[in-house]
């Protein structure tokens, strides 16, 4: 994947995003009779404007992508004729300042909802959550679970999809619960949660359990070959048969992928059979950096039968009221998430090398157009439930920073002090720094493969 796709479909994650969260605060603006001078995308010197409107508002389009702004009338910016001044948003009542400041947030949270209506209207495409032989001595092994189970529940929690499964048994695992699985076969079984490592999230912590997902075993053919990848660089064609890497035979798929996994940047002689004839060539796996692990990878799928992976697959789809509501809960149960993930972070309980910054998104915004529209729509949900989360937190110069002022002024009818405020900026700036620092670093050592 280059560069310029993964930058390309950032700045349209980023677009979106900004524009539907900076789009709350002037709605609410307009609605609580407080004159907009200008809507920004991106910070910074413009490079396109226009005006539009009564009140012409400035719509500009800045140097800076990473964020975006409303500036409202306000006596504390600057000079407000006395005819406009009942217009300027610090003679606002503090309910209409705090109505502005939440719906920045709230327009996030609308977005993911309706992202995920979208979604289980269509039908998302998922694998069910059936689990592959546990390694020996693990939890699940120990468990008496095998190869093909199905896990349906979760702490009661229904699994429709090993996502959702995932998903689940990281909320418990990282609570430190007791985990109480139900199979479809009616078998209840506990498992315990200690062996959950939470030092990097993103690679396979549900492996110590022992729930790994079922991959039945594929013949070594390849179905597909990328154009750009290290496959089609060396010849090979969809329907060759790979019969053996580096003198070692291939009897699977999966025999395949772990040796170009083990394998980034080094040659592979390869024996291949294309139309009954054998022949070999010598290939280099490309280097990838996935979940803070260097592997191979080559551009190429495995030939599939059609009809076994149609009983691993199944389809998540609601009507559309039941899916607004579905859209809802998916949106509040990742809101509360989030914020517990947070939390354990801050308490130390959790590590900070899960934090993400703006590298590890651009990645996955590449990775999730490349996959597909749905992919990509998940993604934004994801992303949009984060950043409303975020700018809640009680952090000034967030949104979440003048919440905590104004509801401290609803309380005790006055307004926080200029110099309060001055010193919580300064706090808040620091903060931010620090957080952006840690997540920045994190994505240096992802990227490096530390």
């Amino acid at each position: 994947m280059s560069m310029l796709h993964t930058a390309l479909w950032f700045l349209v994650a980023i677009s979106i995003l900004v524009v539907v969260h900076e789009l709350g605060h002037y709605l609410a603006a307009r609605l609580a009779g407080v004159k907009v001078l200008r809507f920004s995308l991106g910070f910074g010197q413009p490079l396109l404007s226009r005006r539009f409107g009564r009140d012409q508002t400035e719509w500009a389009l800045a140097a800076l992508p990473f964020g975006g702004y409303v500036k409202m009338l306000d006596e504390r910016e600057g000079e407000v004729p006395a005819a406009e001044a009942h217009r300027s948003f610090n003679h606002a009542t503090v309910w209409r300042r705090i109505g502005i400041v939440v719906a920045g947030p709230a327009a996030n949270f609308l977005l993911a909802i309706l992202f995920y209506w979208a979604l289980l209207i269509h039908g998302l495409p998922a694998l069910k959550p059936m689990i592959g032989e546990p390694p020996a001595g693990t939890p699940a092994a120990h468990a008496g679970l095998v190869a093909g189970d199905e896990i349906r529940r979760v702490n009661g929690i229904e699994t429709q999809s090993f996502q959702d499964l995932r998903l689940n048994l990281l909320r418990a695992s990282v609570a430190r619960d007791a985990l109480t699985l139900e199979l479809a076969d009616g078998r209840r079984v506990q498992l315990d949660a200690s062996k959950i490592e939470t030092e990097n999230l993103e690679r396979d912590i549900l492996r110590p359990l022992g729930i790994v997902h079922y991959d039945p075993e594929m013949e070594p053919v390849i179905g597909k070959v990328l154009p750009d990848g290290a496959a089609a660089r060396a010849g090979l064609q969809p329907g060759d048969r790979l019969v053996a890497a580096n003198g070692q035979a291939l009897a699977s798929w999966q025999d395949w992928v772990e040796m170009v996994r083990r394998n980034p940047l080094k040659p592979l002689r390869i024996e291949y059979e294309r139309q009954g004839q054998h022949g070999g060539l010598t290939l280099s796996p490309d280097a990838v950096t996935e979940a803070g692990e260097r592997i191979g990878r080559v551009g190429a799928s495995p030939q599939v039968d059609e009809v076994a992976l149609a009983r691993l697959m199944t389809e998540v789809r609601y009507g559309p009221f039941e899916a607004f509501w579905q859209g809802a809960v998916r949106t509040w149960d990742m809101s509360l998430f989030t914020l517990e993930m947070m939390g354990r972070m801050a308490v130390g309980q959790v590590s900070w090398t899960n934090l993400s910054g703006p590298l590890t998104i651009a990645d996955y915004a590449g990775q999730s157009a490349s996959l597909g529209w749905v992919s990509f729509i998940g993604f934004l949900a994801l992303v949009s439930v984060s950043l409303g989360v975020l700018n809640l937190l009680p952090i000034p110069l967030l949104d979440g920073g003048h919440l905590m002022y104004y509801v401290a002024e609803a309380l005790t009818g006055r307004p926080v002090s200029e110099r309060t405020m001055e010193i919580g900026s300064r706090i808040g700036m620091a903060l931010l720094l620090l957080l952006m620092s840690f997540a920045l670093f994190n994505d240096l050592r992802r990227l490096l493969g530390e």
